[in-house]
């Protein structure tokens, strides 16, 4: 066979390979077709999420939720891409009204900022509607009025829980302005000094009180018993509710459905809870069962506690008058939410 004929044979057979490849690959090429125009029609798709930065102050029990509703998918269905980041509660106010932070769970800071500064700032959902403090004492204290003239370890003197304190003693007998000696041992320092015998009592955080009583110490009360406060609090700023009600509506439905989450699936939040503190899963275990009942159902609490929160806030910051719970909370996204979701039967 000549040289013409070789080249002219292998054209046509290349030519009849290629033919044959393209019409092989076809089903493949008609998919990526059809995929990329669902891509193009598909709203939630099409539509770019939007980065919301989220401030909390610790890996709290409380603060679970957040990681949950972006890990569950609940803030992606709204168009947001959650980035939680670890921020103190005084800086984290000052990112949100900078405009670098859109959302904090310190909502009890973004009150102090409104009653003490006329901040323009809104409490939007509350997370527990009991307070999640302590005070554990030396075990030779065995009643409220054995603490006159003893010394408590506090976060501060003008800290929230002090002042709930004071209120509690006084409504077990004592002057709880005068009575007790309240003393700083600056932040995490409170359980090593109760259990060094230099205090002879300590307010303490949900973690430490589980050691404060694997060590031998009393629990004299659960703040949660003894004042109608909420815990918790996830604020905005009234800039991001004027202009962008949207997706303020999409965040705080996003956190009710973990909320609903949580006090429905225990292990799975337990699960969650261990990657996010980084506790044994026996301790996650036990803070999941003590305190599941603390949260509230559909992220509001009543008016009473709104003005108790707002009364204690006054005292704090040495106010003549309280701020109106008009503004200061905002719970109309969070009861919407919570009805479109009643009425859509939505279940984690």
């Amino acid at each position: 066979m000549g040289a013409k004929k070789i080249m002219a044979s292998n054209i046509r057979g290349r030519k009849k390979l290629l033919r044959f490849e393209v019409w092989s690959l076809w089903p493949l090429i008609a998919a990526l077709v059809i995929c990329s125009q669902l891509v193009k029609t598909n709203p939630s798709n099409a539509q770019a999420l939007q980065t919301v930065n989220m401030a909390i102050p610790s890996k709290s029990f409380q603060m679970v939720i957040y990681p949950v509703a972006q890990q569950r998918g609940y803030m992606k269905e709204e168009g947001i891409d959650l980035r939680v980041i670890y921020i103190a509660p005084t800086t984290s106010i000052q990112g949100m009204l900078g405009g670098d932070v859109q959302f904090t769970g310190a909502g009890t800071s973004a009150l102090v900022s409104i009653a003490r500064a006329n901040a323009p700032l809104k409490v939007v959902v509350a997370t527990n509607d009991r307070v999640l403090q302590w005070l554990l004492t030396r075990p030779n204290i065995t009643s409220p009025k054995d603490l006159k003239g003893k010394r408590i370890a506090t976060t501060g003197a003008g800290a929230i829980a002090t002042f709930m304190l004071k209120q509690i003693l006084t409504k077990h007998g004592l002057d709880g302005n005068k009575d007790p000696i309240y003393l700083d041992t600056g932040a995490g320092n409170q359980l090593p000094a109760l259990l060094a015998g230099a205090m002879d009592a300590a307010v303490l955080s949900v973690e430490a009180r589980y050691v404060g009583l694997d060590k031998g110490m009393k629990e004299m009360f659960f703040f949660g018993n003894e004042v109608k406060n909420s815990w918790g609090t996830l604020a905005t700023t009234d800039k991001l509710i004027k202009e962008n009600p949207k997706m303020v509506g999409g965040f705080v439905r996003a956190t009710i459905k973990a909320l609903r989450y949580v006090r429905q699936d225990r292990e799975s939040t337990i699960a969650a809870l261990l990657k996010f503190s980084g506790v044994s899963r026996e301790q996650a275990t036990r803070v999941y069962d003590d305190l599941i009942g603390t949260f509230t159902r559909n992220g509001i609490v009543d008016e009473e506690t709104q003005r108790n929160d707002l009364n204690i806030i006054r005292q704090v910051v040495n106010a003549n008058e309280t701020v109106p719970n008009a503004k200061a909370y905002d719970f109309s996204f969070a009861l919407e939410a919570d009805q479109q979701l009643s009425r859509a039967g939505w279940k984690p």
